[in-house]
């Protein structure tokens, strides 16, 4: 390789069980384009060997919409922020069992409801939550997730995990070092000790982040690091899909090349974990999608996001058919 890396050498280490450092990483996360491919060829048979030919899909529904206090640059659902995004109060049952059951119907085998709040205390709304989440367990179709911000205690935790809930997702989102820059309402050890929260609780973890918010590659690199440490079950890579109103509108989308090599060097620092390409694949990949499972992909998410629409999901059925990725089969097991 140009920069002086030896990438069989690393990708067999990885193969055989080792770890590459961090100067490592920061290594491959620089490597120039025309490098990219071998660098996926490798992502790729890490990912196999790992994480077999299966593939996770999930499906989420936005429970509670906009009018967020908090105030992340990148999120169309913050208060502070004049978007066009629709505001409405909490679902009922009837509407998020139907769309659990539109979920399954799409292949996804686990279905998460999401709400824009800080977080979750003791009260009415947490009342709520729990009998969501127990209705959804009690359906059987889909696995019961929930990313639900910010969980201040252990018994929050406990309640939730005793209510169904099998996989909660709170982000990183970026660096420690890089956090402020986007987020000044809670800080970055708010997330990381709700985490702790919900491990120690018994539920498991879905973190990862949102890359192109004006973070350098070093910055991508630690959190790949800071999510090892963490134990992660489940890593989410989202790609800003810039919405207008929000601080970061105008940025540019990244280049679809970007995102296929920063999804190979997570494979690459995160042999064992699920990875999953999420929000804004199809704007920043557009027809280099499928790409993605080969640069070391093993989920995704299908339906639409929470303030975006997402790809037809019979599209993405095609799209694993096509690669000959089965998606039909149990997930995360006790």
């Amino acid at each position: 390789m140009q920069n002086g890396l030896n990438l069989a050498d690393l990708g067999q280490r990885v193969l055989e069980g080792g770890e590459i450092s961090f100067d490592e990483a920061v290594g491959l996360i620089g490597v120039p384009e025309p490098d990219v491919l071998e660098l996926m060829a490798w992502s790729n048979r890490i990912r196999v060997h790992f994480r077999g030919n299966k593939v996770h899909l999930c499906s989420i529904i936005n429970v509670k919409s906009g009018g967020c206090p908090e105030d992340c640059g990148f999120c169309a659902q913050s208060a502070r922020f004049n978007t066009d995004v629709p505001r409405h109060s909490f679902l009922g049952k009837d509407e998020v069992l139907g769309a659990a059951e539109d979920a399954a119907r799409n292949g996804a085998q686990a279905f998460g409801i999401v709400a824009a709040w800080k977080g979750l205390k003791e009260g009415p709304t947490l009342d709520e939550v729990c009998k969501r989440l127990e209705e959804l367990s009690q359906n059987g179709k889909v696995r019961a997730d929930a990313s639900l911000g910010i969980i201040p205690s252990l018994e929050i935790a406990q309640r939730l995990k005793q209510s169904g809930l099998r996989c909660y997702n709170h982000n990183l989102e970026t660096a420690e070092e890089f956090y402020p820059e986007i987020c000044s309402t809670h800080t970055y050890q708010d997330r990381v000790q709700t985490l702790r929260y919900l491990k120690q609780a018994g539920v498991r973890i879905c973190s990862g982040g949102l890359f192109n918010m004006g973070e350098t590659l070093r910055h991508r690199v630690q959190m790949a690091f800071a999510l090892r440490e963490l134990e992660v079950d489940v890593v989410p890579m989202n790609f800003l899909n810039p919405i207008q109103g929000t601080d970061m509108e105008g940025r540019q989308l990244m280049s679809p090349m970007e995102c296929l090599k920063t999804i190979a060097v997570y494979r690459f620092i995160l042999p064992r974990k699920e990875i999953m390409v999420a929000g804004g694949r199809e704007v920043n990949l557009r027809s280099l999608q499928p790409m993605m499972f080969l640069a070391g992909a093993s989920a995704t998410m299908v339906g639409n996001y929470l303030t975006t629409c997402g790809q037809d999901p019979e599209k993405d059925l095609q799209m694993l058919r096509d690669l000959g990725l089965d998606w039909e089969w149990q997930w995360l097991e006790d």
